[in-house]
């Protein structure tokens, strides 16, 4: 990588703007390239999941998922084709670390935009805005959303905060099963073990699309805001401007959409149409606030009681007149 000296009267803004360009423009050597090949000259390092099916997957030394379609989207409009690509496993607990020492240009790995993340990295997007739902057996009928979980067995990945989001806001005696991994809780769905696995929207939509037997569904009700980024080092005004370029015509030319529709072929997933695609790059915060849901819940099962209430008043009056 070219390293940069600016004269004392750059400020530090400025400074800034160029090292992520240098990022992008001076990445000289050789590296690891498209399917393995050496890549001799400029290369982007781009920062993702390996273990992410229907979003990032490493497959040997192929790559597919919407969050690899939209990093290649990204990489060829700073000017880098797939071949000048070299990818970085960026898993969570890293992500903030690898951009800092500057060990990848960008991440793209369902990168949820909060506060906490932005006062050590910046953030272009979002690409996209999930929300934390339920994945369910397709014949499952009973489950409409996380209120619905009482006595019932919810697998979440070891570490996540999804299981106590639904024990603490929606059903207190939800049964949890934390394994490693997601892929893992589909497993156990498929085969009857638990009832539904709980995290973001998109990546149950894209694990029940891996599995490719549509046996799945995504219950489609959303009870958080996740906004997902474009994760840069702090200060890279530059490159975040490029970034959100990318985006905006990523969206418009429909690339967008034909990519999310491809990784999630089968499911019957729809992204919320109210939050997607994401109307403005502007890095908005995600939104843990349930409470219009737990609102909307309430007034479901409120309903839902009336009704059955009403039926057997109705019931009980019919049999009364027929005695």
């Amino acid at each position: 990588m070219r390293n940069i000296h600016s004269s004392h009267a750059l400020g530090r803004t400025i400074l800034a703007a160029l090292t992520s360009l240098a990022m992008l423009t001076g990445l000289a050597g050789c590296a690891d390239g498209l399917a393995g090949q050496q890549v001799t000259g400029p290369t982007v390092r781009i920062g993702i999941k390996f273990d992410q099916p229907g979003l990032s997957v490493k497959d040997g030394s192929t790559y597919s998922g919407f969050d690899v379609d939209v990093a290649e989207y990204v990489a060829d409009k700073l000017g880098f084709s797939k071949r000048q690509i070299q990818w970085v496993q960026a898993a969570s607990s890293q992500r903030e670390t690898l951009l800092a020492n500057g060990q990848v240009d960008f991440i793209v790995g369902s990168y949820s935009i909060d506060a906490a993340r932005k006062k050590v990295v910046d953030f272009a997007g979002p690409y996209f805005v999930a929300g934390q739902d339920l994945l369910v057996r397709k014949s499952e009928k009973s489950i409409t959303g996380p209120q619905d979980l009482d006595g019932r067995k919810l697998c979440t990945a070891s570490g996540s905060t999804s299981a106590q989001v639904i024990k603490n806001n929606f059903s207190s005696n939800v049964q949890v099963m934390e394994l490693s991994g997601y892929a893992e809780c589909v497993t156990a769905l498929e085969s009857g073990t638990v009832d539904a696995v709980s995290t973001d929207d998109i990546i149950l939509a894209a694990l029940a699309a891996a599995k490719g037997d549509n046996d799945l569904r995504v219950v489609g009700k959303p009870f958080t805001k996740e906004t997902y980024g474009i994760g840069v080092r702090k200060g890279s005004v530059e490159l975040k401007r490029k970034i959100n370029e990318a985006l905006q015509q990523m969206i418009s030319s429909g690339t967008w959409k034909k990519d999310l529709t491809a990784a999630t072929k089968g499911t019957g997933y729809t992204p919320n149409p109210a939050w997607n695609p994401p109307a403005t790059m502007n890095a908005q915060n995600s939104d843990h606030d349930v409470s219009h849901f737990l609102k909307t819940a309430k007034s479901s099962t409120s309903s839902a009681s009336s009704s059955a209430s009403a039926s057997s008043s109705s019931s009980q009056s019919s049999s009364k007149k027929g005695e």
